[in-house]
């Protein structure tokens, strides 16, 4: 009996005992339930903030879906909607536009230029898509593209090179992530206008060589060599958007064979020396005088489609091709320079050949441009390479190179050639 009741005692004291402390602690267990509350309230609030801020971001993602990203590009489309086609006065021969663009370009402009420089301007169109202007400043290289812009009534348009370019970017512009929109460059507009025109596009790249070529114009080089017109595409934007223009082919657009790059360069200290790879895939325009003022009627502009003007360097091409005598004679020269001068034509200067010599006739009215025309692409695109050899090991060759272009082709031709070749020759 005696351990039952100190058991029974013992059991009742522990739970007074318990009891005593419970209740000696009610203000901590108060506390306790208290921030309990409190921490529960906590989360509670920042779900609900959480779920407001997802809220937020999705709408504002939906906003930015919904937006147009290509503000100026979007609004060319509802034009070219409500426009109709454009009337073109597509009957001059490529004679009569250079004939016409000579007399315009000094009767309203008062630019003087020489015939042959228009002719061979214009002749470089039918063979490249890039061409180079060059020569010293003032003799009017911007000022040519831009008055043959105003003569074809679609003015050329003038895009200044910034010594800071160094891709496509600094062309067409880019995406900013923080306010949704596409900062659209003159050029993509002019581009992408072009997309759906049978106009004429020329872009003038103002002092090009003012920055490395090579890298800013770099996709535009590797698009314009490619055959086919779908595959000719820039990629733009990465992605797409359901209100991108219409034009865009998943963020890219297609730079069409109605536009031209014309690029001025001059060559001092403040420039870049172009690349071969570039010189090999464009048609050079040396001036390196002023024009002769001379008498010219007044001419009024035209508005010619670049169907008409493609059409005419193909009949050009059909009607004047370069006689096999005179490519035997071409490789005949070019076995001569390997052995000379370790250089070579290539099968892409050939082929330009074949191209601008026709259009050339085409542009003079006859065959009598032919040895005029060969002349040219050979001092422009051939002997202007001399100058990237070493001079004192060819300078026993110079001589004998001009002798022969007079062998091949008679005494008093190829003279543009030769006055470049012997140029050189004082160099050393």
């Amino acid at each position: 009996m005696t351990i039952f009741h100190y058991a029974l005692t013992s059991s009742e004291q522990t739970r007074r005992t318990l009891w005593q402390i419970l209740t000696g602690h009610r203000a901590v267990f108060a506390y306790l339930v208290i921030l309990l509350a409190a921490l529960i309230a906590l989360m509670l609030i920042m779900i609900l903030k959480y779920a407001r801020d997802m809220k937020a971001r999705e709408a504002e993602r939906k906003k930015l879906k919904e937006k147009r990203r290509f503000s100026r590009l979007c609004a060319l489309d509802e034009q070219r909607k409500k426009a109709g086609r454009p009337h073109f006065d597509d009957n001059v021969s490529l004679a009569g536009l250079c004939e016409k663009f000579r007399d315009f370009a000094a009767s309203e402009m008062g630019l003087y230029y020489e015939e042959s420089v228009i002719r061979a301007f214009v002749s470089s169109l039918a063979v490249s898509r890039l061409v180079i202007m060059q020569g010293i400043s003032g003799t009017g290289k911007t000022s040519l593209s831009y008055a043959f812009g105003k003569f074809l009534r679609h003015e050329a348009s003038i895009v200044p090179v910034q010594p800071s370019w160094k891709d496509k970017t600094d062309m067409l512009g880019y995406y900013n992530e923080f306010t949704g929109n596409f900062t659209e460059t003159e050029l993509l507009c002019r581009l992408y206008e072009a997309n759906d025109s049978d106009a004429v596009f020329i872009t003038v790249l103002d002092e090009m060589n003012i920055a490395r070529v090579e890298y800013y114009f770099a996709e535009f080089l590797s698009v314009l060599e490619l055959p086919e017109l779908e595959s000719r595409k820039i990629e733009v934007i990465s992605d797409t958007a359901d209100n991108d223009p219409e034009l865009f082919d998943n963020g890219r657009l297609t730079v069409p064979d109605n536009v031209w790059f014309v690029g001025t360069a001059n060559n001092d200290d403040s420039t870049f020396a172009i690349s071969d790879k570039v010189y090999d895939r464009a048609m050079p325009i040396n001036i390196n005088s002023k024009g002769i003022a001379f008498e010219a009627e007044y001419q009024e502009p035209i508005f010619i489609s670049y169907t008409h003007l493609e059409d005419e360097f193909h009949k050009a091409q059909a009607e004047y091709q370069v006689p096999q005598e005179i490519l035997d004679k071409i490789n005949k020269l070019d076995d001569y320079v390997i052995e000379h001068f370790r250089l070579a034509f290539g099968n892409r200067i050939v082929k330009q050949l074949k191209e601008f010599v026709p259009s050339y006739c085409g542009c003079c009215g006859g065959t009598s441009g032919m040895l005029d025309g060969l002349d040219y692409v050979l001092c422009n695109k051939i002997f202007r390479k001399f100058e990237s050899l070493n001079l004192s090991y060819i300078r026993d060759e110079i001589d004998g190179l001009i002798l022969y272009l007079s062998e091949l082709f008679g005494e008093e031709e190829m003279q543009e050639s030769k006055e470049y070749i012997n140029r050189l020759k004082k160099l050393f």
